[in-house]
């Protein structure tokens, strides 16, 4: 059996809204289905699409229960633009021994870690 993993649906109240703060933070286009059902990014080959749905509403209530990371070049940089997108910080750009990291929380109360693992720290998961 081969399995791709090449996309997840993220539902909300308002699914233009959070698809655009993704498009400004990330700094992508966005686009829609061919009979404007959803909004969706690229983000690099993953698929990513919003859209709205009657059995969810309101803030997320279990915010880690599934967390986007979102590896980048330059951590502060990303932080930069998803700060200016509206998001605000769970746990803001730090620097662990080269690693960067930083949870931003989005406008639906989602969680997004910004990642960049140093190339030592690669090396060494293999």
């Amino acid at each position: 059996m081969s399995a791709v993993l090449g996309s997840m649906l993220l539902s909300s109240d308002d699914p233009q809204r959070l698809c655009a703060f993704y498009a400004d933070a990330l700094g992508l286009e966005s686009g829609r289905s061919p009979d404007g059902q959803y909004s969706f990014l690229n983000v690099g080959g993953f698929f990513v699409m919003f859209d709205h749905r009657d059995d969810v509403s309101g803030r997320t209530k279990e915010p880690g229960r599934a967390i986007f990371n979102i590896h980048v070049d330059d951590v502060p940089e990303a932080a930069a633009r998803f700060e200016k997108a509206g998001a605000t910080w769970l746990a803001p750009p730090e620097d662990r021994d080269g690693s960067w990291f930083a949870t931003a929380i989005d406008p639906d109360g989602n969680y997004v870690q910004l990642m960049h693992v140093s190339e030592e720290e690669r090396a060494r998961m293999g």
